[in-house]
C-alpha cells in the first residue's frame, strides 16, 4: 500500500498569502517517491466551521498529516484538533510547523505536539529570558523572531543529541529573517530538540526541530520552528511570495545545488521516518 501524504494549509485559498501553491516543490518531490502519494490542499471551510477532511482525518485513509500553521490564530477549531489528536493515537505521522510571533497559534489547543510550539502571547517559553526581539530590521514583528538568514539563503545545522535519522545527509536548511520557537514539552518522555539554528544577528542559538517518538501518545510527530524551511520562495525566491513580505531575499539556494540537494532529501527523510 502506497504511503499517503496530506499537505494541509490552515487558511482558505487566499492568493496573496502562503496557500498550498506555494509549497509546490515539495509536494512534487514528495510525489516523486516510490511509494508515495499526495494530497496537497487549503481550508475548504471558513474559521469556525469544521473542514470536511481535517474534522474527519481520523476516519481517513492518510498515513501522514504535514501542517503548515499560517493563520493569525484562527486556523484550528476544537474539533479538527480533537480529530488530529485522534489520527495521530491511531499511529498517523505528524509534522506541524508555524512562522514567528502568533503566526499558527491555532496549533497551541493541539495534544503534544502543540505544546512544542511557543508563541508570543500564548504557550510562551519558559525561558523569559527569551522574551525579546532576535531580529530587529522588520519591526512589525515581534518575538520569537530568530534570523537565521535571508529567504533564499541557508543555514547550518546544529545537531543535538545522538544524530537523528531525519537529518541523515542534511546539514543545511532553508533559512529565514524571523523563525518561531519550539522546544520539547518537559512531561513528554518520548520528545527531545535534535536540531538547532544560530541567529545571525545576535549568535544565539535557538531550537529548530523537536522530534516525538511513536509510544502511548501515538505515532511518531515533529514540532518545527517555521514553514518557511518547506516554502518554494525559499528554495528559489523566483517562485514570488506574497505582497506583505518586503524583506530583500537571498539567492544562496540557487547558487549552491548541494543546499538545495539537502533541502530534498530532508523532505524526504520526513517522509520516510513518519512513517517507520
Amino acid at each position: 500500500m502506497p504511503t499517503r501524504i496530506l499537505l494541509q494549509t490552515t487558511i482558505l485559498p487566499t492568493p496573496d498569502d502562503w496557500h498550498i501553491g506555494r509549497f509546490s516543490r515539495l509536494r512534487d518531490h514528495l510525489a516523486s517517491l516510490d511509494g508515495v502519494e499526495v494530497v496537497a490542499r487549503d481550508r475548504e471551510a471558513p474559521p469556525g466551521e469544521i473542514d470536511p477532511v481535517l474534522g474527519g482525518l481520523d476516519r481517513s485513509d492518510f498515513d501522514q498529516l504535514w501542517l503548515f500553521a499560517v493563520d493569525v490564530g484562527d486556523g484550528l477549531n476544537g474539533d479538527e484538533c480533537a480529530a488530529i489528536g485522534r489520527f495521530r493515537k491511531a499511529g498517523g505521522g505528524l509534522m506541524v510547523t508555524r512562522d514567528h510571533m502568533d503566526l499558527g497559534v491555532s496549533v497551541c489547543t493541539l495534544g503534544g505536539v502543540g505544546a512544542a510550539h511557543y508563541f508570543h502571547s500564548k504557550n510562551q517559553d519558559p525561558d523569559q529570558s527569551r522574551h525579546s526581539r532576535d531580529d530587529p530590521y522588520t519591526t512589525n514583528i515581534d518575538w520569537p523572531n530568530y534570523h537565521s538568514g535571508a529567504n533564499g539563503d541557508f543555514q547550518a545545522v546544529e545537531l543535538v543529541g545522538p544524530p537523528h535519522p531525519l537529518f541523515d545527509g542534511v546539514s543545511r536548511l532553508p533559512s529565514h529573517p524571523h523563525e518561531g520557537a519550539v522546544g520539547a514539552p518537559p512531561d513528554d518522555p518520548s520528545a527531545r530538540v535534535i536540531a538547532r539554528g544560530t541567529s545571525k544577528v545576535t549568535g544565539r542559538p535557538f531550537n529548530i526541530a523537536v522530534a516525538f517518538e511513536a509510544g502511548p501518545d501515538g505515532g511518531r510527530a515533529l514540532a518545527e520552528s517555521t514553514f518557511h524551511h518547506y516554502c518554494d520562495y525559499n528554495l528559489d525566491p523566483r517562485h514570488g511570495c506574497p505582497s506583505f513580505v518586503d524583506e530583500p531575499p537571498g539567492d544562496g539556494m540557487t547558487r549552491d545545488p548541494a543546499a538545495q540537494h539537502e533541502a530534498l532529501r530532508y523532505f524526504a527523510n520526513v517522509a520516510r521516518w513518519l512513517s517507520a
